[in-house]
């Protein structure tokens, strides 16, 4: 971890969050001489539940994966963190004065500024940051929303369905990689896969699904067959 930020740093920095450079130029200059810079290497954790806040996070390259996980390992991605975006369970952390709820773990090498708590505090003074922030965090309970309503009323071939037409013609991934991005578990994404196969769909080999009958996995995705 470094604790300073170098003129090449800081303008990475502002071309992932323009609003930095509508800060007010003492604003500015404490944010930056505050910043914790840090690389991570990919399938690391950040944060865990019941773990203190230390700081908002800034990803300036890679991903990180925001989850629930239950004691018995199964997991419900939330959502992801990319450069330019926030996350809003840091931010409602720091402003609730909680623990975190949920775990956050790179998905790739990943390079962020961690914004310690205490300068997060000063910055939501200048109007610029708060609107960013509260704006961000209005896109993210509305996907978080739209994941409750998948979760909640859409049947869980269906979603397999979505997830499959989201990734390209053929796919290399394991059953376990598209049972967690599905918050379900690997048997029972293994039976309906075989199930796509059976119905022509889609073919399967060793980490591998190619899509054969797209047509048919987006009227699956829109009807629904089943659930599991």
């Amino acid at each position: 971890m470094s604790a300073s930020t170098s003129p090449t740093d800081a303008g990475r920095l502002e071309a992932r969050y323009p609003v930095l450079a509508e800060l007010s130029a003492p604003a500015r200059k404490h944010l930056l001489q505050s910043a914790h810079w840090m690389h991570v290497p990919a399938g690391a954790m950040l944060f865990d539940d019941h773990q203190a806040c230390e700081g908002f996070p800034f990803v300036v390259e890679g991903t990180v994966r925001v989850s629930k996980c239950a004691p018995s390992g199964r997991e419900l991605p939330l959502y992801r963190v990319g450069p330019g975006e926030t996350c809003i369970i840091s931010s409602s952390c720091l402003l609730g004065h909680e623990d975190y709820n949920a775990r956050g773990v790179t998905e790739s090498d990943t390079l962020l500024m961690l914004l310690p708590k205490a300068v997060f505090d000063d910055m939501m003074g200048e109007r610029p940051f708060r609107d960013f922030v509260f704006h961000l965090f209005a896109e993210r309970i509305a996907d978080l929303m739209q994941l409750i309503e998948e979760v909640a009323f859409r049947k869980l071939d269906q979603r397999l369905a979505a997830l499959l037409l989201g990734k390209g013609r053929v796919l290399h991934v394991t059953h376990q990689q598209l049972a967690d991005e599905l918050g379900s578990v690997r048997e029972i994404v293994s039976r309906l896969l075989k199930s796509f196969a059976e119905q022509g769909l889609v073919k399967l080999a060793r980490e591998q699904v190619e899509i054969i009958d797209p047509a048919g996995l987006r009227r699956m995705a829109a009807e629904g067959r089943g659930a599991a």
